[in-house]
């Protein structure tokens, strides 16, 4: 349980789905409605004006939908969202929105208390996130050096963990969405409009191009080796020359993909 009081908005055009989450929502202490919203330009009036901690967000309305709701606001303001939709095809667009979660009409009381588990973490990441904001702030105006980073100003050494989130794949797997992290993935090869996602020895099928995904992916940590293959730095084991440039790169696992002449300057990625 969160010692953080979560002010909260509930975004729906049916009535009935905003009655049946808020008597959901009425036992979890840590959870302050604030009110409804019936359709998306409401919405995005609201959460302007009364800046919520967290929305859950109807994806399909009249007019302005959930999607839409997002796009109106700035992404410096962005309340956690989680999703709310009849339809489990909506799953891959939310998680892609970043939202913290989603849940299908009717919302189960144990599905309910997972997204809730999911929102706290998130809460309390982003309170420890401003924390570091607001001492980097002070030290910089004590030392006169804005920029100061915090390792030099905690003079310690500790390297600050990666603030960027990590991407989170969802994956349509018959009638389930398989969620799969992105530092579990080992490498990714693409035909088409399909990428075979390769993670701890499973193997998931992506609608979607490599260069959509190459975007998403954390540079540092992938990199393009030919044009339809991206691999995990950290899983290459190996680095094995082949002929006109080209080199075999062999994974933790054994597998052996291939590094084309067109991408021979990601050999020193390799090597560092």
């Amino acid at each position: 349980m969160s010692d953080q009081t979560l002010r909260t908005l509930i975004v729906d055009d049916e009535p009935l789905a905003r009655r049946g989450l808020r008597l959901r929502l009425a036992g979890e202490t840590d959870i302050d409605i604030i009110g409804e919203c019936t359709n998306g330009e409401e919405a995005v009036r609201v959460i302007a004006a009364e800046k919520p901690d967290l929305v859950f967000l109807d994806v399909q309305m009249p007019g302005l939908d959930g999607f839409g709701v997002l796009r109106r606001l700035p992404l410096s303001n962005l309340p956690m969202v989680v999703f709310v939709t009849a339809f489990d095809h909506y799953a891959i667009g939310a998680f892609e929105a970043s939202a913290v979660d989603y849940l299908l009409k009717p919302v189960e009381e144990a599905r309910l208390s997972q997204a809730l588990f999911r929102v706290r973490e998130q809460a309390q990441a982003r309170a420890a996130s401003e924390q570091r904001d607001q001492l980097l702030e002070l030290l910089g105006s004590v030392t006169g050096r804005p920029e100061l980073s915090l390792e030099d100003a905690l003079a310690a050494g500790a390297a600050l963990p990666d603030s960027r989130r990590p991407v989170r794949l969802a994956i349509r797997d018959g009638g389930k969405t398989v969620l799969v992290e992105e530092t579990d993935i080992d490498w990714i090869d693409a035909a088409g409009d399909y990428m075979c996602i390769h993670a701890k020895g499973d193997t998931h099928i992506l609608r979607g191009t490599l260069r959509e995904l190459e975007a998403k992916l954390d540079a540092d940590r992938f990199a393009r080796i030919h044009r339809s293959t991206i691999v995990n730095i950290a899983r290459v084991r190996e680095l094995r020359p082949h002929i006109n440039g080209e080199y075999f790169l062999t994974l933790d696992g054994g597998h052996e993909v291939k590094l084309s002449r067109s991408y021979r300057d990601q050999l020193r990625r390799f090597r560092d």
